[in-house]
């Protein structure tokens, strides 16, 4: 027999798998002998009330065996010979494409700009100790995409997109912790995410896939609105009656590039903002209400909506016990975003806080029609720059100060590895976006206690929150309306906004290629 029960307990309890057992027999009414196996399924934090809660739920296996380990495999079938499909960029909707093609029976051929994911890790050091920019080869591009080395959160609210469990379960598959199938915010870690995509990759050649890398694709052939194929940096040709276009949402040159071939894009509203850096302990003593957190809760999180003048101000991708990382993809710009290590083990806690930018928001850039987004994000960006004297140095200010209009006299010491250099936010940030980061700070400010301080710095800017452009697509084929044989997906097409979305909308895409290509 079995039986499914929810539990709410202490975190210490929560830690112990015995402990689990002998609460979960005694809220089942059933003798502790009787149950040889507690499977925790679910688990989540309630830090509401003032002693923090966990809340689990739980699968009691009563007077029988416990089950036996359920591995994860799925049959992916030699495709060497098979019909091909391009696909160009790496990252999770680009190798969840590839993996799902090939489980149809279509050889994927992947073209990625950057290096394999251990090659990175030297131009990630270049940008991070000297300030260099590899445009081929940062946080944003190179094999996994931008969420191997920030971060790896897999929580997504997009459960109308497709099936999450089944993207957490290949993620298990290829050597995850199986610990994302329990939590609510489930999280792999940049330390841990490379080997996992090491390891996708060498099934998807194994099978008989390709992945080239080094494969900035440089233009994109159509004939008769059919598409014939693409031609690398190397002058390369390759040839492809479908492909499937995943680059992320930092290709500012496919953009630019689909643009002159006349192949139709929009404009697409985004958010910009700061990444705001509180030690890690404010954060755990404001949602925990304790000076300690203690070693059976993590560190903690938050998230905060405010409305200000009809427009949100809201936090996005949290980083606790983590680091604000330079992903900039030029070398005349500044662009911030968060990671952490699986342990999230870091003394700092950091979150981007962002502005909805509409396109009623874009009237200087609309000569610029369908780039005027991505012209408004590039414009912020330089500002940064020219703002830290011309280096990968941020410019940034302490949380008070910006809200009351004080260029801070120092800075704190931050995660962010290039440095800071002290800065009015206001010659960076477009007055609007200015002006209501103040308001929605200072509200969850008065919420919140502890989290409005001069302890907190902000840095800036946090401008890549989701593509500035969509690709159109066809909403049953996921076709190109004008471009047969085109399929755009991912962040950077403008259908999905983090690694699990993304991740289902390459599979979702993978399935609508593969019908035309049987």
């Amino acid at each position: 027999m079995r039986i499914t029960i929810q539990l709410t307990t202490k975190p210490e309890v929560a830690a112990d798998p015995n402990e689990i057992k002998r609460l979960a027999a005694g809220e089942a009414n059933v003798e502790l002998a009787r149950v040889s196996h507690v499977e925790v399924l679910k688990r989540s934090i309630d830090a509401r009330s003032r002693e923090p809660k966990v809340l689990l739920k739980v699968e009691l296996f009563v007077d029988e065996s416990p089950p036996a380990p359920q591995l994860i495999f799925r049959h992916y079938p030699p495709v060497n010979d098979a019909n091909r499909v391009l696909i160009v960029g790496a990252g999770p909707a680009g190798l969840f494409a590839a993996l799902r093609l090939i489980e149809l029976g279509v050889k994927p051929v992947i073209l990625e700009r950057g290096k394999d994911v251990r090659a990175r890790r030297r131009d990630l050091a270049l940008i991070n100790r000297e300030g260099i920019v590899n445009p081929d080869s940062n946080y944003a591009f190179g094999e996994g995409g931008a969420g191997t080395y920030s971060d790896g959160k897999l929580y997504t609210r997009s459960d109308k997109r497709g099936n999450i469990q089944r993207i957490l379960e290949t993620f298990v598959e290829f050597g995850a912790p199986r610990d994302i199938l329990v939590d609510a915010h489930p999280h792999i870690g940049t330390n841990k995410l490379p080997q996992i995509i090491v390891s996708m990759r060498e099934r998807i050649l194994h099978a008989g896939g390709e992945i080239h890398f080094n494969r900035r694709v440089t233009d994109i052939e159509i004939k008769n609105g059919a598409l014939a194929g693409v031609r690398d940096q190397h002058e390369d040709y390759h040839e492809a009656k479908a492909l499937i276009l995943a680059t992320g949402h930092s290709a500012r040159d496919i953009f630019e590039l689909l643009q002159r071939k006349k192949i139709s894009i929009e404009a697409k509203p985004f958010a910009l903002g700061v990444r705001i850096e509180h030690p890690q302990s404010l954060i755990d003593e404001m949602q925990y209400h304790c000076a300690e957190r203690g070693p059976f809760l993590p560190p903690a999180s938050y998230s905060f909506v405010e409305q200000m003048e009809d427009r949100g101000v809201y936090s996005f991708c949290m980083c606790p016990g983590g680091v604000i990382a330079p992903c900039a993809t030029l070398q005349e710009e500044i662009v911030t975003n968060g990671w952490s290590p699986s342990k999230r083990n870091n003394p700092f806690a950091n979150s981007g806080v962002v502005v909805s930018v509409e396109l009623s928001d874009l009237k200087q850039f609309e000569a610029h029609e369908e780039l005027a987004a991505m012209r408004f994000q590039e414009s912020v960006e330089h500002a940064a720059w020219v703002a830290g004297g011309n280096t990968q140095r941020a410019p940034a200010q302490r949380l008070i100060d910006f809200v009351e209009g004080r260029t801070s006299s120092d800075v704190p010491v931050t995660s962010y590895t290039p440095g800071v250099v002290s800065a009015d936010l206001n010659s960076v940030l477009p007055p609007f976006v200015a002006e209501r980061l103040r308001e929605g700070l200072r509200a969850y400010g008065k919420k919140r206690r502890g989290y409005y301080t001069n302890e907190a710095v902000l840095v800036a800017p946090e401008s890549r929150t989701s593509s500035p452009v969509r690709i159109p697509r066809d909403k049953l084929t996921l076709m190109h309306p004008q471009v047969s044989g085109l399929f755009p997906s991912g962040e950077g097409a403008g259908y999905a906004g983090g690694i699990v979305s993304a991740a289902m909308d390459g599979e979702r895409v993978a399935e609508a290629c593969a019908r035309l290509m049987h």
